[in-house]
This record gives structure tokens, C-alpha cells and sequence, in this order.
């Protein structure tokens, strides 16, 4: 960890990156209207334009203090009627500053997490980061953070070579570092390209910045900087483990039929079920599925033949008309890895909770391991046992018509030790989500210790095992008070918060900020605003004050600039603007071809604009033929510098700026990313034999996409205060 900051500082963290484009003018996109705020942050006041029926677009944060009030602002009409107290003087004692300790001792490069706790350490009750020294906090006036993908610490070296900047990236690498390489590099203008030389009268310090990831996993990835950075996890409980879940205020119940939470084809490829022939797309196919070998499936012809006619369905009911089984299964080693399992007991109750089966099974191979301390099962249980997987098939093939559904916890796991194939089943595992691992899976126990208040599994590790019965009727219980709440009840937001509710809640504010009713800090809220490309912030920016959605890189550098000083008449933001904003830049992204177009989703407006397009926004492609002589990417991240520049010049006094560029280089982990989604596709295919497979994941691979992770994290960051 760092050193101690000095006595007069505190800790804090940074980051920094920027983009490119054509020059700012009037082209930002209006605003996006949201709807009133009935309060804004634990104030109980009015939203930035003013919601209160005076109608007079007084500012809730900003309108603090009266006749008393020291020469605080008052907000009337969206402009101060009376003027805020000054600033301190840039080099005066008390004026605000961060900056990095050379006694600091770094054991890692900073990361994503760490820019987001300077943020809620200036602005919140956040602890005080151990690798940066912040000074005089309550005097910070205003935050402004941008993300902008694309721009590499490589750019930053005096000999790069832009015009072959890709070439000498894939084969040499953007940059060399040593493992020890965790310290900020001195940003000195004539050690710096031409194209990158503002930064340095900007920011002191290039920082390595760290993107988060699980590297070690079994199914590795690089978690996404925009989430890393506005998705906050809220204050730990006391209280060891899983806190049981509480409605929230005004929460309703909606009744939800269970049919509703069936898994997709989709989700069954996506959590390695092996698909049955209902799934097929075509009647052909259907007709031609052959069975993998040993395995079984149930009687339905095609998805259809599980819907019930509304007049069957009785009003209000849960089940819709259709039979509901939940299954557990335990299972036993019978081969040389810990994927090579067999079953050697199930468990099948009724919607009611009564046994329907609960049976032991002698596995056909020769049990490696009984796996006891999770099974529960002992050589001496299965000794007079006779029945056989075979015979457990058969009565599962009995028991499953079109109409039934199977529900349980990790089914993909009971379903494969069964080798069995039903296409309608409830997952658990699917229906509560893992909050900060999507494609990672909850427990059982941790799910009715949250959901159910309930313990269960506590034989864990010993002979006793888990108890199938116990497990097959936890997941029924889950399932049933899913349907009782609704679809929304249990998925997120009972670990994690936005950012900028985070802010709203619980922003602090100081004397120098808020008048003499803040002495000592008080949580009275900090206003905020989203500025970003597309139109899919109105979901993603939900809980920001303010939404201006925008087309370019230009009108990002107008909204910003807007956002942070209001609009003149206040109508829609306050005169004075807001206390924090957050901005996307995505020219370079696009420009280097870093842009997901899979998850651009098939909106227009969320989707990257050509290099043709690009490169006209940066001068190319002129009437006349002339246009600038540099290569292109040297042209895009000097236009870059350029905004950043003067995106600083329009910031008040005691404004912080940060930007990041949230990651490295991700192509090479998209494309293996890409083979391996295939690769589960195919091989979870009925009937697919491994010499048909279009694309292969061997170990090989798997290595690839996690040095490609730990390759793609690599980002830089850079921060000020103006």
C-alpha cells in the first residue's frame, strides 16, 4: 500500500483519457428530458429545472442559506440572485489540489475501482485512497470524469510511429513494461509526440490504470469500465453473509405465471444444457436429431405443444395449467476429472412439495469417488442398490410430458448426470442472477439464506453431505415466491447502486460549499449529469439528473461544457450547472475499430460511424483533394488533445477532471471470446460429433483468452484540478 499522505493532505485516486473529432460549435443534441424529481438527494427539495409548482427553476443544491446565509447563492429564476462565496486563488493555502506522493510505495497498479473511490472520497463519505494525496477537499466545487476508449500509454512515447501504430502494436506490443511498472510516468511536454504535447500542460502524471477481470475463473473475462466505474456496491452490514431481502418502499407484488420464467433456447446454450430436438428450428431437423449417445429426451414434438389454452388456466393461477417437478440429483467420480460424474441419487417433488421420487442409483462405472462431503452418498448406501440410470430414465420419461416443468438450482448439472434432454425448465441459478459476475451463478445456500431466510447445506464437508430432498425444495420455494413477487423482484440492486445515486444520496457538502448549515459536512446531495453517445443512457443514465444524449465527439465537448456551467435561463440546467458529470468520447474507440458492434444492439443511434465518416470529421476527404498530411490516427488523437483542452479552459476554479480509457487493446479477447461462444454452441448441439465442429477450444485457447484478458486491462489515466 502507499505511503501516508502528508499531514495537510489526504488520500485520494485518479485517472484520465480523452478523444477526438470535429471543433465544438452547436452541436450538441438537446438535452433529454427526464421526468421531475420529487427530491433530490436527502434534501426533499426540488430537481435542477424545479418541480415545486413555483415554477421558478430554483436549484434544490444550489439554492442554499437565506438573508442570513453569509452571501451564499440563491437561485431564482435559474440565476443566482445572490453571488456565491469566492473561490479560493489558485496557489493560496487553502486552494484544492491532488497530486502523488514520491514517498508513496505502490504494490500494483491502480485500477478502475480505484478512480471510482477518489470520486466518492471527494464527493461522499468514501475512505480516503492510500495512493494519492488530496488537499483541502471541501474545496473541490465540481467533478468532471471521461472515459474515452482507444487511446494507449504507447501514444505517449517520443518515438511512436502513428502511421504504423497498429502494425508495431500487433507485433511488438503498444508498450514494454516491467512487472514492477505500477508508478505514474511525468508527463514533460518535450518528451511527448507533438499530438499529445496540451496533456502536459494539463496533467502532471500519465497513470497505468488497471482494468477489473477474472483472470482465474473458469469462465474468464474483463468486466466492463463503464460498469466497474457507475455501478457502486453499497454499504456492507454488520451482519455476516447474505442479508435477507426487504421489500423496498412502494415496492407491489405481480403476480407472475411460471411459464414465464422458462428458459430460452438462448439461455440453454448459454448455461450448457444439451438442447432438445423441440428447439430445432426446423421440422427437418427435428425429424433427423439423434440422441447423444446414452442420453434420453421427453415426448415433445415442438415448443408449442407446451401452451395451454387460456380457457384451461384457472384465473390467478401460478402454474398456468401446467405440472411442476422439482428435481435435485447427487452424484458420484467415475472418471479422471471432476467433470466426469454419475448420478447416484435423485429426488422429484411436486408443486406441493410431496415426494414424487427419491431414489439411490448404482452408477454403471466404477466409482473413483463418492464425493461424500457434498453428496452425502457412502459406499455402504449404494452396496444394496440395483437400480440403475436406465430405470431412473424411464420413469422420468414417464413422469415428464409437454405440459411439465422441471424446476432447480444449476438443472444443466442434475440434467447432464440424468442424461436427459426437457426443454422446459425453471432455473434458479438463472432466475437470481449474480450481480457482479453475470455469467457466474449464486448458491443455493447463499439464495435462501437471502431470499428464504432460511440455512440450509450446513453438512457441508461432512459425512452427512448435502440432503437432495432439502436442495429440491429450496429451489421450489425460490420458484414459487419468484412468481408471488414478480420478474423484477431479486435481480440486483440489493448489493449495488449507481454512481450518481450514490451522489444524490449521500453527496457531502462543506462550508466553503454550502454555507455555514454545512459546517462539518453534511449529506445534503450532489446534483449530476450523463453525456454519451446513442440513446441508450435513458436506461443506463436513469438515476443521473440530467441525460444529453449525442451523435460525435464534438457534441460530447459541448455537452460537457454545458453541463458544467448551466444553461443561461435555467430552464433545463441550473445557471452554475451541476456538481458532477460524467462523459463518454467514442471517436477513437470507432476509429480504431475497438467499438463492439454486437452489442451496439440494432439502434442506429448506438452504433459506431464509419472510418469514412470519421475521417471527414477530422479534415480528410476535402472538396479540393487537400486535407491534412498526417496519418489519420495521428490527426484523430491530436484533435483529442485539443478537446481535452478546451474542455479544461471552460472548467470553474476548483474543479477536478479526470480522464480514463477504461481498458487496453480488447480485439484479440472479442475474437476468442467469439470462438469459444461458437465452440459452446456446436458442441452443445444434439447429435454434433467433435470432427464436425466448425471451430476448436483446447486448452491452448483457453490459455489465449486469459493472457488476452490480462493484455486488454491494461489502460492509462490521467487527472487535475483546474
Amino acid at each position: 500500500m502507499g505511503a501516508q499522505p502528508p499531514a495537510n493532505a489526504q488520500a485520494g485516486s485518479a485517472g484520465d483519457m480523452s478523444t477526438f473529432g470535429g471543433q465544438a460549435s452547436d452541436l450538441i443534441a438537446s438535452v433529454g428530458s427526464k421526468r421531475p424529481r420529487t427530491e433530490c438527494g436527502s434534501t426533499g427539495k426540488t430537481p435542477l429545472g424545479g418541480t415545486d409548482g413555483s415554477q421558478d427553476g430554483s436549484s434544490a443544491l444550489g439554492a442554499v442559506g437565506d438573508d442570513n446565509d453569509e452571501g451564499w447563492m440563491t437561485i431564482i429564476n435559474g440565476r443566482p440572485s445572490k453571488r456565491r462565496k469566492k473561490a479560493p486563488k489558485k496557489g493560496s493555502g487553502s486552494y484544492p489540489s491532488i497530486s502523488f506522493s514520491a514517498q508513496a510505495r505502490l504494490q500494483s497498479k491502480i485500477q478502475v475501482t480505484d478512480l471510482r473511490s477518489l470520486i466518492l472520497y471527494l464527493f461522499t463519505d468514501g475512505a480516503a485512497p492510500q495512493w494519492i494525496a488530496v488537499s483541502h477537499r471541501p474545496q473541490f466545487r465540481k467533478m468532471v470524469v471521461i472515459m474515452v476508449p482507444g487511446l494507449e500509454e504507447a501514444m505517449f512515447k517520443l518515438d511512436v510511429d502513428f502511421a504504423n501504430f497498429e502494425e508495431c502494436r500487433l507485433t511488438s506490443g503498444a508498450v514494454q513494461t516491467s512487472p514492477d511498472d505500477y508508478y505514474p510516468r511525468k508527463l514533460e511536454a518535450v518528451q511527448l509526440p507533438e499530438a499529445v504535447r496540451p496533456f502536459a500542460s494539463i496533467f502532471q502524471h500519465l497513470w497505468p490504470v488497471r482494468a477489473t477481470a477474472d483472470e482465474r475463473g473458469s469462465v474468464p473475462r474483463m468486466h466492463s469500465p463503464v460498469t466497474t466505474m457507475l455501478m457502486v456496491p453499497l454499504p456492507k452490514s454488520k451482519e455476516k453473509g447474505p442479508r435477507l431481502v426487504q421489500d423496498k418502499p412502494g415496492w407491489k407484488d405481480v403476480r407472475t405465471r411460471i411459464s414465464e420464467f422458462v428458459s430460452t433456447p438462448q439461455e440453454y446454450i448459454e448455461h450448457k444444457f444439451s438442447l432438445h430436438p423441440a428447439m430445432l428450428s426446423d421440422e427437418e431437423s427435428r425429424r433427423a436429431f439423434v440422441d447423444p449417445d446414452g442420453w434420453v429426451h421427453t415426448t415433445v414434438n415442438k415448443l408449442q405443444d407446451g401452451d395451454v389454452p387460456e380457457a384451461e388456466i384457472e384465473q390467478g393461477s401460478i402454474t398456468a395449467g401446467r405440472e411442476i417437478f422439482a428435481i435435485d440429483c447427487e452424484m458420484c467420480r467415475t472418471g479422471p476429472t471432476n467433470n466426469d460424474l454419475s448420478l447416484t441419487r435423485i429426488t422429484v417433488l411436486a408443486w406441493d412439495g410431496e415426494v414424487v421420487m427419491d431414489e439411490l442409483v448404482k452408477p454403471d462405472l466404477p466409482i473413483l469417488d463418492y464425493l461424500t462431503r457434498f453428496s452425502g452418498i457412502t459406499e455402504e448406501m449404494l452396496e444394496p442398490v440395483t437400480t440403475t440410470l436406465a430405470d431412473i430414465q424411464k420413469r422420468m420419461l414417464e413422469l415428464l410430458h409437454p405440459r411439465a416443468i422441471l424446476v432447480g438450482h444449476s438443472l444443466d448439472s442434475d440434467l447432464k448426470a440424468l442424461q436427459l434432454a426437457h426443454p422446459f425448465v425453471v432455473d434458479t441459478s438463472i432466475l437470481f442472477p449474480n450481480p457482479s459476475a453475470p455469467n457466474g451463478k449464486h448458491s443455493l445456500k447463499h439464495l435462501a439464506s437471502k431470499f428464504l431466510n432460511r440455512q440450509v447445506q450446513m453438512n457441508e464437508g461432512s459425512s452427512k453431505g448435502h440432503d437432495s430432498h432439502e436442495d429440491a425444495l429450496t429451489a421450489l420455494d425460490l420458484v414459487k415466491k419468484k412468481c408471488e413477487k414478480g420478474r423484477e423482484w431479486g435481480i440486483g440492486g440489493e448489493t449495488k447502486e449507481t454512481l450518481f445515486r450514490r451522489l444524490r444520496r449521500s453527496g457531502t457538502a462543506y462550508r466553503a460549499q454550502a454555507g455555514p448549515s454545512a459546517t462539518g459536512g453534511v449529506a445534503s446531495g450532489k446534483s449530476t449529469a450523463a453525456v454519451d453517445w446513442g440513446d441508450a443512457g435513458w436506461s443506463q443514465y436513469n438515476d443521473a439528473d440530467i441525460f444529453i444524449p449525442c451523435k460525435s465527439d464534438a457534441s460530447v465537448e459541448a455537452g460537457i461544457v454545458r453541463a458544467v456551467q448551466g444553461d443561461a435561463d435555467g430552464k433545463e440546467i441550473r445557471a452554475g450547472g451541476v456538481d458532477f458529470v460524467w462523459a463518454r468520447m467514442r471517436e477513437l474507440e470507432a476509429l480504431r475499430g475497438w467499438w463492439n458492434n454486437t452489442r451496439a444492439g440494432s439502434n442506429e443511434a448506438n452504433r459506431p460511424p464509419s472510418a469514412h465518416e470519421l475521417e471527414k470529421r477530422l479534415g480528410f476527404h476535402g472538396e479540393d483533394g487537400a486535407g491534412d498530411q498526417r496519418p489519420v490516427l495521428e490527426v484523430a488523437v491530436a484533435s483529442l488533445a485539443q478537446r481535452i483542452t478546451r474542455i479544461h479552459e471552460a472548467l470553474p476554479p476548483c474543479t477536478a477532471l479526470m480522464l480514463f480509457s477504461g481498458s487496453g487493446d480488447p480485439r484479440e479477447m472479442e475474437r476468442l471470446r467469439t470462438q469459444q461462444a461458437r465452440f459452446k454452441a456446436e458442441y452443445n448441439t444434439p447429435g454434433m460429433k467433435w470432427d464436425q465442429l466448425s471451430v476448436k477450444w483446447t486448452d491452448e485457447e483457453d490459455q489465449a483468452l486469459r493472457k488476452a484478458i490480462r493484455d486488454a486491462r491494461n489502460g492509462i489515466g490521467f487527472i487535475a484540478v483546474k
